[in-house]
């Protein structure tokens, strides 16, 4: 019977810490500047304008026709830098990290 309870304790662990990582936080894109680019969003009921967008790149699904599953932004706003991101395929918007 330890080695039924051993094997669950396993599988509970790592799974929830790689799918919170992966998927980020929600956020709420309030203004996109020329409809693409992030300007301003609400993160935990608190509004970030953003002052410049640093870096911006995509990440493309592996597999048959290389799909754009993610357009990622690294933004700077008067609170810090903060790196996030727009998942194409639902069109809703997380927060992957804050940068120190």
């Amino acid at each position: 019977m330890s080695g039924i309870f051993s094997l669950g304790r396993r599988s509970q662990a790592k799974p929830q810490t790689r799918s919170h990582t992966r998927r980020g936080e929600s956020i709420d894109m309030r203004e996109r500047r020329h409809g693409y680019f992030p300007k301003l969003f609400v993160w935990r009921g608190h509004s970030y304008r953003v002052k410049a967008v640093e870096r911006c790149w995509t990440v493309s699904r592996r597999g048959g026709g290389n799909d754009i599953e993610r357009h990622c932004f690294r933004v700077r706003c008067p609170e810090g830098t903060f790196e996030v991101y727009q998942n194409v395929r639902y069109n809703t918007w997380h927060m992957q990290r804050q940068v120190a």
